[in-house]
């Protein structure tokens, strides 16, 4: 299974391979299709045989050497409950965003085929590495293949897009650099013996390691930083409109189901566990960012008048359920926040895809351009219907899951001052609704006012098959969510548990002689120490 769990990671690369021998535009598409539906089948297995009641330990571990002397370095990657079901997502929509650009990509086919490919080993690499550099590595990779996707076969203001989505990621990545450079070292010292730097996420997540709260509170906003751009977080979201905007109906895709998750992935697995007691103190920070991200992000989609940029923008509002549900560090919030990731996936993937087929159809993604439309393409209105219903979370369909226990976790959480961020995050769920049946009524009813839109032709048995799957999915998930929230349910309770052990552990051992007056107002040692020695007394 380690082999398979490598080979699937690699598998796309075979595809580029074949476009060597295979140039001509028919055979690069199907070599693609062939390439990512075998990738989706050697998952399965890994799925299947996947022990859940272990799910908190990683799985299918494969372990290289070190490749530097006395640097813990290497090749290391496996699945665990945390990393499986977003694992499987990428498989999962490799086939489908080759499907979605058949018939709508014209030039360079091998190059666009090949950055889609890319993107996919890229995109498995980070859910599947062990080793923080390997993760750096692959989450860097990603970076590439999309900023050709979008400068290239992007729209007519790609270049804009491509620089403002370059600059911002890069930012963040430098920054985790640097941060992952002294967390490396000072992993390496704590370890002791030969190593000088270690990368071992087993190890440096464990309860063995501690960090003092200075070092945390810097590398915690490096990290938190460069993954909050990634998701984005309000207000480092203003790359996401225009790269959604200006790339192709496949980039959209894989942007918003699969790329996104990289920054909540990040969060969950790098910051809760190895920087705990800054995670517990920014909570309340972060909390705020979400929520004013929920709201904004939904006010904002009102306006819009392009159907595609407030899909992107509801993007921004349903990332922020997902951060608030990871900063209310409860099992609750922190099982809806890794379900809501898939949910956001499958939801708002399949949405992309249908604005790209509306767009193929009309050659327009401007609302007032459309009125009507379900008298001529009844099969595309349910598909869009179903999709705009998950997407609000609608009871019985997958987004009202992820909601639901968010709110729940957020409600009850120790870590904010008051209820009120349920509330406030509640209304977003509110302001969905809104604007998404509004954006549906105007496009699909009434009569139909552009005489263009009575020529428009119902979805074809391609483009149903991308859906479908999507679809099968957001009922599942809607009705039987247990069978998706018991992979992670064994890791969201142990490294919880862990998290806050190792945080009262930092905070007893932390010298209040040894830290700067700033550390110690900000987490309120003295305080902390005197209520942890109280309790352990009084046990």
């Amino acid at each position: 299974m380690e082999l398979l769990l490598n080979l699937t990671i690699y598998f796309p690369l075979v595809g580029i391979l074949l476009f060597l021998f295979f140039r001509s535009d028919t055979a690069v598409k199907w070599i693609s299709l062939i390439v990512t539906s075998i990738t989706f089948m050697l998952s399965l297995p890994l799925l299947f045989g996947f022990d859940v009641a272990g799910s908190a330990v990683p799985q299918y571990v494969t372990e290289g050497s070190p490749i530097l002397a006395g640097m813990d370095i290497k090749y290391l990657v496996g699945l665990d409950g945390l990393s499986l079901l977003l694992f499987m997502l990428t498989t999962l929509f490799g086939p489908i965003v080759i499907l979605s650009s058949w018939n709508s990509v014209k030039k360079s086919l091998i190059g666009y085929y090949s950055m889609l490919l890319i993107l996919q080993m890229a995109s498995l690499g980070v859910f599947a590495s062990l080793d923080l550099v390997v993760f750096y590595v692959f989450f860097e990779l990603s970076l590439i293949p999309m900023y050709f996707l979008i400068g290239i076969w992007g729209g007519s203001d790609k270049i804009r897009a491509t620089i403002k989505f370059f600059i911002y990621t890069l930012v963040g990545s430098l920054i985790m650099l640097v941060a992952l450079m002294y967390l490396g070292f000072h992993a390496g010292a704590a370890m002791g013996g030969d190593i000088s730097f270690t990368a071992d996420w087993r190890y440096i997540s464990g309860p063995d390691y501690l960090i003092g709260l200075a070092e945390q509170t810097w590398l915690f906003l490096a990290f938190a930083l460069a993954f909050c751009i990634k998701v984005p977080l309000f207000p480092f979201h203003t790359w996401l409109p225009y790269a959604h905007t200006e790339a192709p109906t496949a980039g959209s895709v894989v942007l918003a189901a699969i790329m996104l998750k990289l920054g909540t992935y990040g969060l969950v697995r790098v910051c809760l566990p190895v920087f705990p007691n800054a995670f517990m103190e920014f909570a309340p920070w972060m909390a705020t960012l979400a929520v004013i991200g929920i709201i904004y992000g939904a006010l904002v989609a009102m306006v819009q008048k392009d159907v595609k940029k407030l899909v992107a923008y509801s993007s921004v509002s349903h990332l922020g359920f997902v951060v608030l549900g990871i900063f209310a560090l409860n099992t609750v919030a922190v099982q809806g926040a890794i379900i809501q990731m898939i949910n956001h996936g499958l939801s708002t993937g399949a949405l992309f895809l249908i604005v790209g087929m509306i767009y193929d159809r009309a050659h327009t993604r401007q609302i007032s351009d459309f009125g009507g439309v379900a008298k001529v393409m009844p099969v595309f209105a349910v598909m869009f219907m179903i999709a705009t219903l998950a997407s609000i979370g609608l009871p019985g369909l997958n987004g009202f899951v992820g909601e639901f226990l968010i709110l729940n976790g957020a409600f009850i959480s120790t870590l904010y001052a008051n209820k009120v961020y349920a509330v406030l995050a509640a209304t977003g769920v509110i302001l969905a609704a809104v604007y998404m049946l509004w954006m549906y009524q105007r496009v699909m009813f009434g009569p139909i006012t552009n005489k263009e839109n009575e020529k428009l032709i119902d979805l074809d048995a391609r483009e149903i098959s991308l859906l479908v799957p999507l679809v099968i999915f957001m009922i599942w998930i809607g009705i039987r969510p247990v069978d998706f929230t018991k992979y992670s349910e064994e890791w969201v309770e142990s490294f919880i548990e862990m998290s806050e052990e190792k945080s009262e552990a930092v905070m007893l051992q932390t010298d209040l002689s040894e830290i700067p007056d700033w550390t110690a107002r900000l987490y309120g040692v003295e305080a902390r120490q005197l209520l942890t020695a109280d309790v352990g007394g009084r046990k």
